[in-house]
């Protein structure tokens, strides 16, 4: 299984940066985590990948800002998308997904593709679901920005075994002792305590960036 991220705030050599984030999955059946908050930035970092909308099955939104789905446009050029996006989403958002994709509406965890599942919906201020990966390493968990709190999330995907790595946003999250143990933080986006967690997990912490790729068996 391998990682490759398309939107961050940062960017490698010959990739753009933005707001948003973006993550492509790919595997038996790949799968598109969130879309990044512009079609044409998420289109010319996927190109850079080779990476093309009809090769992905299934998108998964993790939360409805536009920083998010902003780039549902570019992968809904592929007619038989399924995407998966929390009951909870406006209704706005749903029918821009409805219009050219099959909307499945997200409540309780749920199998999205062979070994990849959904969280389902966590709650806070803003509702939010993230990815578990069953990789040969161990779990890996996708977030979009973690606003119900990181801790919440990997408390729900500790459920499905033992974390290897965390990629994602971490937003303002601080509870630093749940990330012991786990062995690749790749902390991005909208990550307010990036340098800290830097500090305290030298040997697991991962700069991370638009046009990275990770590879995890």
């Amino acid at each position: 299984m391998k990682l490759k991220i398309l939107v961050d705030n940062q960017a490698m050599p010959g990739f753009k940066a933005e707001w948003g984030f973006s993550c492509f999955v790919e595997a038996k059946e790949n799968v598109l985590f969130d879309t990044g908050a512009s079609a044409s930035m998420l289109a010319f970092n996927a190109e850079k990948f080779g990476v093309k909308p009809e090769q992905i099955s299934k998108l998964v939104l993790s939360h409805d800002h536009r920083d998010h789905t902003g780039g549902l446009e570019w992968i809904s050029q592929n007619r038989n998308l399924k995407v998966f996006a929390l009951d909870s989403f406006s209704g706005k958002t749903k029918q821009r997904i409805g219009k050219n994709a099959e909307l499945i509406e997200v409540s309780e965890s749920a199998e999205v593709s062979k070994g990849i599942f959904s969280t389902g919906k966590l709650n806070n201020s803003i509702d939010e679901q993230a990815l578990v990966l069953k990789t040969k390493k161990g779990l890996v968990v996708l977030v979009g920005c973690s606003h119900p709190g990181l801790e919440k999330i990997l408390e729900k995907a500790n459920l499905f075994g033992k974390i290897y790595a965390v990629i994602g946003g971490f937003h303002g999250f601080n509870k630093f002792d749940t990330l012991k143990g786990i062995e690749i933080i790749a902390a991005t986006h909208c990550t307010e305590h990036k340098a800290e967690i830097q500090k305290l997990f030298p040997e697991a912490f991962v700069e991370c960036a638009a046009g990275k790729e990770f590879e995890f068996g």
